[in-house]
């Protein structure tokens, strides 16, 4: 079968169709992309796992019209592979670790509630919830100003929407001026970071790249406007669509209210229900075999980690979804050299927000129906709307 990407009922619910793929061919050919699609939770975490298959940047042509949005992913470690992906991964990992993740426990669980006093008994879990806390998360480990960070929500938005399977060309005029727009601000904060040094992690990436071969401006530029993009796309689709997910599944909620101490395996099961990236692609550097099906030199490959999170071949009644799964060894962060950086710092926003709600909301319900966001890659949610009594 070949999936319609385009399809509004397989953007709105794609798990049937993944299913009948994955059981059809867990690794298969898809014309209409021109790649293979790895369905199967093995041959998916092969897929993200095997160096023979790797993330090879090809700048967009015309090279002069592209060039913000080349420079920016030409220079990420995500884009990049050994030895460059090494050295890139290594720098942010140390800034990245200086105990910012852990200092800001309190504070993110203080801005949860905060948010909550503020969103009132109908609210939208969106907008007034996840995406102001995932901003304000990100924006304070990277030092972003408190009075700029309205502007990076919608920069991140039009600069992820490129990596849709369909999309327009509105769409690309505003993912580059998005792209000039975020890395002329994050030059700016840089140097202005290089003048006067604070504790945050922006502050450690321009340490980072003072004195030798070692992160260079437009590297420095493009590792924050990375962590700031999947540092909150993420936190954001995963905290809406876990909670729709609990709201649908009443007695799952109830089982939290009796047990705060599920919340930590809740969070694991929003990422394995309904992830929030569907798919990350590979090209392969060499013939690779996979699932006994050979990806030839060049070829590209998907990872279809909702279909991979929801193979009956590891998970017992993949498609119930429950709150207290153990083991849960879902691809929800990807695997292998690319493993997501920002899942320590995901997890922990995703508790606090949870756990916010269950102690301050404990009748929390759908207002209405949420309508699904017409898209494949990152899904999620448009809006939620949702009412509580505000304890």
């Amino acid at each position: 079968m070949a999936l319609d990407f385009a399809d509004p009922a397989f953007l709105t619910d794609p798990y049937p169709a993944l299913a009948r793929l994955r059981s059809q061919a867990p690794l298969s050919w898809h014309e209409p992309t021109g790649r293979w699609l790895a369905a199967g939770h093995a041959e998916a975490n092969a897929v993200l796992r095997d160096r023979r298959l790797g993330r090879f940047w090809t700048d967009r042509q015309p090279a002069g019209v592209w060039e913000p949005f080349n420079t920016l992913h030409r220079n990420q470690m995500m884009e990049n592979e050994p030895p460059v992906h090494t050295r890139l991964r290594s720098l942010v990992a140390q800034a990245f670790g200086r105990g910012h993740v852990e200092r800001l426990g309190p504070a993110i669980a203080a801005e949860a509630n905060t948010l909550l006093d503020q969103a009132g008994s109908d609210f939208d879990l969106l907008a007034d919830l996840a995406e102001p806390l995932a901003v304000t998360v990100i924006a304070e480990l990277l030092g972003v100003p408190a009075p700029d960070r309205d502007r990076l929500r919608p920069w991140s938005a039009a600069i992820v929407r490129m990596y849709e399977v369909t999309r327009t060309e509105a769409d690309e005029a505003a993912a580059l001026d998005a792209c000039r727009e975020f890395a002329g601000y994050l030059d700016h904060l840089a140097a202005t970071r290089r003048a006067a040094p604070r504790d945050d992690l922006i502050s450690h990436l321009v340490a980072a790249s003072d004195g030798g071969d070692r992160l260079s401006g437009p590297e420095l530029v493009a590792s924050a406007i990375l962590l700031l993009n999947a540092g909150h796309e993420a936190s954001v689709n995963a905290l809406g669509s876990g909670v729709v997910a609990l709201m649908r599944h009443r007695g799952q909620w109830e089982r939290l209210l009796a047990d705060r101490g599920l919340v930590p395996a809740a969070v694991e099961e929003f990422l394995r229900y309904d992830p929030p990236l569907h798919m990350f692609v590979r090209t392969a550097a060499a013939d690779v075999t996979i699932g006994g099906v050979t990806v030839p030199a060049g070829a590209e490959v998907a990872a279809l980690l909702g279909a991979a999170n929801r193979d009956p071949a590891v998970f017992a009644a993949p498609d119930t979804f429950d709150v207290g799964r153990d083991p849960n060894p879902h691809l929800g962060f990807g695997a292998g050299l690319h493993f997501c950086l920002g899942a320590p710092l995901a997890r922990l926003e995703l508790r606090a927000a949870l756990g916010a709600l269950l102690e301050r909301m404990p009748d929390l319900d759908l207002a209405v129906e949420p309508p699904q966001r017409p898209t494949f890659v990152l899904r999620a949610f448009t809006e939620i709307r949702v009412t509580a009594t505000v304890g």
